[in-house]
């Protein structure tokens, strides 16, 4: 796939006009997704100085569709009822990880895209804080143009509260409103991962798996956060928001199709 590059949305997400995309054709597991994604970010070490190498790490788009995983943050796990978290997520038939980027947990399913964009550069804290507004702002326009009616902010009360969330709503019941995108980073001194969490099916599964996991660590949220982008939008499918994301990356970016070589 490659298109005409044109400009892009800000110059927090990249200097680099051209991606490669990854469509990872199936989920590694839970641990070896969320590691695959920190490795690809060490290449950006690699790609410094030896942009060709096989284990460089080029400006890259990651997308993959993950098995039912309740990913923890790094606070979590510290709770005195983590272990009894874990357990419900198990219980649930959801895996329970801890993730070294974001906040609390966070579930998806395979009715979820999971998003990462990976940019080698010198001074990636620079434009860390610019990159969270210019991502939300990519990924509502994609699910805008899905057909899901999407805006940019936290919902009150919401699970893995963050400032630049991304929820859809009901345009004729404005009281039905979901945490559809969650987001998170991290830098090392050679790069980049913007990682987005894009929930489009099995909302009442995510709500049931949160639920439990939040009151066994005694996190006060408001269960009706939770959901999936067909909560708002019954119609829209997962290739749908996929095939959306890709359409607003292509008018941005210069994209090619990428495959990793066998290790």
């Amino acid at each position: 796939m490659r298109t005409r590059a044109r400009k892009k949305p800000r110059h927090a997400v990249g200097p680099q006009q051209s991606l490669r995309v990854y469509r990872q054709a199936q989920s590694l597991g839970p641990a070896a997704d969320l590691q695959l994604g920190l490795s690809l970010l060490e290449g950006t070490r690699k790609y410094a100085s030896h942009p060709t190498h096989p284990q460089a790490t080029a400006p890259m788009l990651r997308i993959y569709r993950p098995q039912p995983t309740v990913a923890f943050g790094q606070r979590d796990s510290r709770l005195p009822g983590f272990a009894a978290a874990q357990r419900a997520s198990r219980d649930f038939g959801f895996e329970p990880v801890v993730r070294r980027a974001g906040g609390r947990a966070a579930a998806y399913t395979q009715g979820s895209i999971i998003v990462d964009h990976i940019e080698p550069d010198p001074d990636p804290i620079r434009e860390s804080q610019a990159r969270f507004s210019a991502f939300a702002e990519l990924y509502a326009h994609a699910l805008n143009m899905a057909g899901i009616s999407a805006r940019i902010g936290p919902l009150p009360h919401e699970y893995c509260y963050g400032e630049h969330s991304v929820h859809g709503f009901k345009p004729d019941e404005p009281d039905v409103r979901v945490k559809i995108i969650g987001t998170a980073q991290r830098q090392i001194a050679t790069g980049w991962l913007f990682s987005s969490s894009i929930i489009v099916e099995d909302g009442q599964r995510i709500r049931r798996v949160l639920s439990e996991t939040y009151r066994a660590m005694g996190l006060p949220w408001d269960p009706l956060t939770a959901g999936a982008a067909n909560d708002v939008a019954p119609a829209v499918t997962v290739d749908d928001v996929e095939s959306a994301i890709l359409d607003v990356y292509a008018s941005n970016w210069d994209l090619a199709e990428w495959v990793p070589r066998p290790s």
